[in-house]
């Protein structure tokens, strides 16, 4: 019997709280691209592991180090000075009785593969130095896999959490990124770089968002350009905004900018990142596991990306928390609003946590009891089969950061 406990949660709701903070770092900041390659590693050696062994054998590769560059940006072009510096570090298994694998090179080229998909005008062959120092471990089978029909056990004592559904200014602030970040905004407005972050704030009914965008120069013609690219962009957020609220919205992008036409400063970069002139960036630092920072919200501090996607709780518990909320929220009619937190032993099973808690705000006309029984069979439902969240990180198919 696992140890599911429901109980109501005694709080305003969030979107009745008179002050909301929320913020997302885009993929071409330097900590979310220390958290894409982080992943993208971790997948390329369980995909390996699988095609060469059978299984997924144990790793982490979550301690992704880049150490900004310099650059030289101006309009209609720039270089890169001096490349950035990535350092991939962590540990894996090289070697399963007597069958090697080559660690380093499938370590490199998935980050290198990943920066090249997602930071569409660095040169990754030139303006990057991509290291491994990653440790090589090696085992047996037997003593990696254990029984086929076992249970991973944890590998520590560690805790997940999520919530749901998101609130209004938590779907513009993703939303927004997302947008401004995608391949048909870009094709639009290729000024525009992937080191995007967006602020928001919710004042009682009205929603600021403060909004950084690294801005591509070999795009942007001069200071009048750069000036109504940015008013364009901004027009296109309001408007997008009011698909997720009815709330008042005002938007502010690159405030740090001055305008003076003798000496601007403004926020132009040769590849759309910060990462080549000054910004460092590490796993862990932006993002939780569901694509957010949320002041407001139940958080946790643990690293998601590049962690061991069997048995690693950090990552699965996180994940699987807001698997749940989603699923319950989406499913059992009452819930306003839920926080899951999932508890792990050392040595136990994953799919018998210590505790899997939810703490719910029931909608007007519905109680506890109304909802406790469902919210209980979806959480046990999951655990029971916790193993998705496995497939489903190999495949891509899952939010880490």
């Amino acid at each position: 019997m696992r140890n599911i406990i429901v109980e109501e949660l005694i709080q305003k709701p969030i979107e009745k709280q008179d002050i909301e903070i929320v913020e997302r770092k885009g993929i071409g900041h330097p900590d979310s691209i220390s958290d894409g390659i982080a992943e993208s590693v971790s997948r390329a050696l369980s995909k390996t592991y699988i095609e060469k062994f059978g299984g997924i054998l144990h790793h982490n590769t979550d301690e992704v180090q880049i150490t900004a560059g310099e650059s030289d940006p101006h309009f209609c072009g720039g270089d890169i000075i001096k490349p950035m510096d990535i350092l991939l570090t962590g540990r894996g298994i090289a070697e399963i009785d007597g069958t090697k694998i080559g660690l380093d090179r499938i370590a490199i080229t998935a980050a290198k593969e990943y920066l090249k998909e997602h930071i569409i005008n660095l040169e990754v062959e030139t303006c990057t130095v991509v290291e491994c120092k990653i440790g090589h471990g090696s085992g047996d089978l037997v003593h990696v896999f254990g029984r086929e029909d076992a249970v991973p056990s944890s590998n520590d004592t560690s805790f997940g959490v999520g919530y749901a559904p998101f609130s209004e200014t938590e779907n513009i602030v993703m939303e927004t990124e997302l947008m401004l970040n995608s391949a048909e905004f870009k094709k639009k407005y290729p000024e525009i770089g992937e080191d995007i972050k967006v602020m928001g704030l919710r004042d009682k009914d009205k929603i600021t968002l403060t909004i950084a965008i690294a801005m591509v120069s070999q795009y942007v013609d001069d200071l009048d350009h750069y000036i109504n690219i940015l008013e364009e962009i901004k027009e296109v957020v309001l408007e997008r905004s009011i698909r997720y609220t009815s709330r008042e919205v005002e938007a502010f992008i690159n405030t740090a900018d001055s305008l003076d036409r003798n000496n601007p400063s403004i926020y132009l970069t040769v590849t759309g990142t910060s990462a080549e002139m000054g910004d460092d960036g590490s796993v862990g630092r932006g993002n939780r596991a569901n694509g957010l920072i949320t002041p407001n919200r139940p958080m946790s501090m643990e690293a998601t990306s590049g962690k061991n996607p069997i048995n690693h709780v950090g990552k699965i518990y996180n994940l699987l928390s807001n698997e749940m909320a989603k699923d319950i929220t989406k499913h059992v009619d009452g819930v306003n609003q839920i926080h899951i937190m999932t508890l792990s032993q050392i040595g136990k099973p994953i799919d018998q946590p210590k505790a899997s808690s939810a703490q719910i705000i029931p909608e007007k006309g519905y109680s506890l009891n109304s909802v406790k029984s469902d919210v209980e069979n979806i959480m046990d439902s999951w655990l029971e089969n916790i193993s998705q969240i496995t497939e489903l990180l190999v495949d891509g198919k899952l939010r880490t950061f």
